[in-house]
């Protein structure tokens, strides 16, 4: 499996904490065996955005690497409850966003003083201010988020309309621009692989990225992917999917000049910086849904609204949560106790099961 974007988002957090104090960085240590890079890089952007306010609010000058534990310590609720109310009305964060950022904080402070110990056996905090903040009430029901979600995603014949979309008629809607309808041809394989591969399977923007060739196995429609918490699983995906993967790989080779020793599934179709073929990118993957979610009519669809398609859609045929819980990867402790003991041949016909015709009675 290809670690190239995972070390990228290491080098980035190894960055950005030698701007942080040094118990941050303890702190992401002791995470890191748990949780994924991308994690413990949005946990320090968000200490980074706590430590630049306490600056600007006159609580410290001087370097955010020197700051104190002290001055955590000191912190009363009130000034921290103006920091939820920076987030709110000058950042505009919705209130999920506030919490993720609360509950980051949280984290840092539980660390700091539960878990941390000086030499003589101390806590680095004596008092955790955090520990007396609240989260915010999330008022909306899960059936206003289902209907706000129901515009935004692909529902019904929907499916299968994006998917031919992206095959044949974009480049028909645009059959008047050479360079538009050009470009499709050459890519239009690896794209529709794309689309069918996340609508037929649920998987992540950065589980496709990181696909390896090795890691599709061609007879059990798995593909091998690296979850949240380093976890390795294969993931079932359905007969379409294999079919549409099956067109682009026929063509990969020749028409994006790889060399054997290139195993990236997915190839992008301008050349690196040392003129070789390189895998492509996340930001290249959502720019491309993008550009077929405008031209298709519905702009809202992103390849995380891909995956949430395919959920809502295996949900309706299957109508088994467990089996959709592990077919997403959720890693959440109370779902990996539900979704372990699901039987992978179950999971299987759950995926194939998406791909059988209909039958009017």
């Amino acid at each position: 499996m290809a670690n190239h974007s995972k070390q990228q988002l290491y080098n980035k957090l190894q960055t950005l904490l030698k701007e942080l104090p040094w118990y941050v960085e303890e702190f992401i240590n002791h995470k890191e065996r748990k949780l994924s890079a991308a994690s413990l890089l949005n946990y320090a952007h968000d200490y980074k955005i706590f430590f630049n306010w306490l600056v600007t609010e006159n609580f410290y000058s001087g370097e955010l690497k020197d700051l104190s534990l002290e001055l955590l310590e000191s912190l009363t609720v009130q000034e921290a409850e103006r920091f939820l109310a920076f987030l709110k009305y000058q950042l505009h964060n919705k209130e999920l966003t506030i919490n993720r950022k609360l509950s980051s904080l949280k984290s840092l402070f539980n660390y700091l003083q539960n878990i941390a110990e000086t030499r003589d056996l101390q806590p680095y905090l004596k008092r955790n201010v955090m520990a007396k903040l609240e989260f915010n009430d999330i008022k909306e029901s899960m059936e206003t988020t289902a209907n706000k979600m129901e515009g935004k995603i692909l529902i019904g014949d929907e499916y299968e309309q994006f998917r031919q979309f992206v095959a044949y008629d974009y480049g028909e809607l645009f059959k008047d621009n050479k360079k538009i309808v050009n470009f499709h041809f050459l890519n239009r394989e690896r794209d529709t692989a794309i689309v069918s591969l996340i609508l037929g399977s649920g998987l992540r923007l950065s589980e496709i990225v990181n696909l390896d060739l090795d890691d599709i196995d061609h007879s059990k429609y798995t593909a091998r992917v690296i979850r949240k918490g380093n976890k390795e699983q294969y993931v079932y995906f359905s007969k379409q999917a294999m079919d549409d993967l099956n067109e682009y790989l026929q063509i990969r080779s020749a028409r994006y000049h790889v060399e054997k020793t290139n195993k990236a599934l997915f190839i992008a179709a301008a050349m690196g910086p040392k003129g070789t073929p390189r895998r492509l990118t996340a930001r290249s993957i959502e720019k491309l849904i993008e550009k077929y979610a405008n031209a298709f009519g519905k702009p809202s669809l992103s390849v995380h609204k891909l995956r949430h398609s395919f959920a809502t859609r295996y949900h309706n045929e299957i109508n088994d949560v467990p089996k959709l819980r592990r077919q997403l990867g959720h890693s959440s402790i109370q779902t990996t106790m539900i979704y372990t003991h699901i039987n992978n041949d179950d999971l299987k016909n759950a995926v194939d099961k998406m791909d059988m015709p209909k039958i009017d009675e």
